[in-house]
């Protein structure tokens, strides 16, 4: 079982990093595990939508043979990062459009393993 309490923990200090507002852990199902989605948003709807996003991306390059990274929506005022953090997870961040998407993608993959072990 998940430990909830730390995954928490994970995603308050992944959103310490410049420029990351909002960092949600999500199940490959679409299912809410932990953080807040941004303001305004209705969770259901945010996390299942990425979920489906990434698993399209996943599902539309796999006939490239290469390992899909992350996929990164850029808006208007800012950025959706969405990666893998594991087979049953994955990590949605929301930061401002000035920061770079691998500056993300490094806060992310600096926790990967303790979210891992978390779920």
């Amino acid at each position: 079982m998940a430990n909830l309490e730390t995954l928490e923990e994970i995603l308050k200090r992944i959103e310490e990093t410049e420029g990351i507002t909002d960092a949600v852990l999500v199940s490959r199902s679409g299912m809410h595990i932990a953080g807040e989605v941004p303001k305004g948003a209705h969770t259901e709807t945010f996390v299942a939508m990425s979920a489906i996003l990434l698993g399209a991306a996943e599902t539309a390059t796999t006939e490239l043979k290469e390992k899909l990274r992350h996929v990164t929506v850029d808006l208007e005022r800012s950025k959706t990062v969405i990666v893998g953090v594991s087979t049953r997870a994955l990590l949605v961040i929301k930061a401002t459009g000035a920061t770079t998407t691998e500056a993300i993608v490094k806060s992310i993959d600096s926790h990967r393993k303790e979210i891992e072990e978390s779920l």
